[in-house]
């Protein structure tokens, strides 16, 4: 192990953050192999750790997986709200913003995106994560329809609008939207979406 490795080793061990360090190494390595070709031995050499440390905080690879998904819905549930901030709540503006904010954490993180949703990843924790991420959306939905709370109504208006960035995220990272020859970029995809599935706000409103 070289010096440079040494002190990032000493260091994670005394700051704690052996773990964060591990979770940005198999980010790196999911993003750039998949995560089918992800090892733990070398997001430990990427994080300048030896081999027995990822068993400080994780069990085994699929853990650490495991972790990074919830780690990365949390983050996409920061900047899905942050993005929304920026107009006022229950706008469709502000629906709109979390709409693009979707499509292009997709695009700047397609292997972490991917994997985000893969069958053969969920457990409790990252489906708790999920649903933390979708009600970010349901509570903007819920203002905009003048809901004081999430029932029938505000989860039939969100799902079409949760189900457009999901399809059109996939699309574009995968490559294939370009076969719908469309000129639009993924915020004016979005944004005509949004006020194409929401019905007028007054109708909703007492």
């Amino acid at each position: 192990m070289t010096d440079s490795a040494k002190v990032r080793t000493k260091r994670a061990y005394h700051h704690g953050d052996l773990r964060q360090q591990l979770l940005n190494a198999t980010r790196q390595l999911v993003e750039e192999k998949g995560p089918d070709a992800f090892s733990v031995s070398e997001a430990c050499r990427r994080a300048g750790v030896s081999t027995a440390a990822p068993y400080r905080h994780f069990a085994d690879k699929t853990d650490m997986l495991a972790a990074l998904i919830v780690d990365c819905m949390a983050e996409m549930t920061t900047r899905l709200i942050e993005a929304g901030a920026a107009h006022p709540f229950g706008t469709l503006e502000a629906i709109a913003a979390g709409g693009v904010e979707y499509v292009e954490f997709a695009e700047a993180n397609p292997g972490v995106f991917r994997m985000m949703f893969a069958e053969n990843y969920q457990r409790p924790e990252i489906e708790e994560a999920g649903h933390a991420c979708y009600n970010s959306l349901l509570l903007q939905v819920a203002a905009y329809l003048g809901k004081d709370t999430v029932d029938e109504d505000v989860l039939r208006e969100s799902f079409p609008l949760w189900t457009f960035v999901h399809g059109a995220s996939f699309l574009r990272i995968d490559g294939k939207a370009d076969f719908a020859k469309t000129q639009q970029s993924a915020a004016e995809l979005v944004v005509e979406a949004t006020r194409r599935l929401l019905p007028p706000r007054p109708t909703y409103r007492s």
